[in-house]
């Protein structure tokens, strides 16, 4: 989360406070912005860009598991073909 989105949401919750206690505004939005930080720091967060990164990643890694799949399929289909002429040749000279 960027530090901007930090601040805003740390002056929006002072501003949120009674009114009897908003003399100590500047110092709840300091330790609101503290905590806010120190909290989101913990978790185990990634950037938009890094997300899109790992997006694109994962398609292309995608795409080219779709293609070897589908050149698996194609060589034993022609392993299978290959196997039944071979079978239809053996039985042929059996007979």
């Amino acid at each position: 989360m960027a530090f901007e989105s930090i601040d805003e949401l740390a002056r929006r919750l002072a501003e949120s406070v009674p009114q009897g206690i908003r003399s100590v505004k500047d110092d709840l939005e300091k330790n609101f912005r503290s905590v806010l930080r120190s909290g989101l720091g913990k978790l185990d967060l990634v950037t938009r860009e890094e997300f899109e990164v790992q997006e694109a990643v994962l398609a292309r890694t995608r795409e080219k598991l779709d293609s070897l799949e589908e050149r698996l399929q194609t060589i034993e289909a022609k392993k299978t073909k290959k196997t039944k002429t071979k079978k239809k040749k053996a039985t042929a000279k059996k007979t």
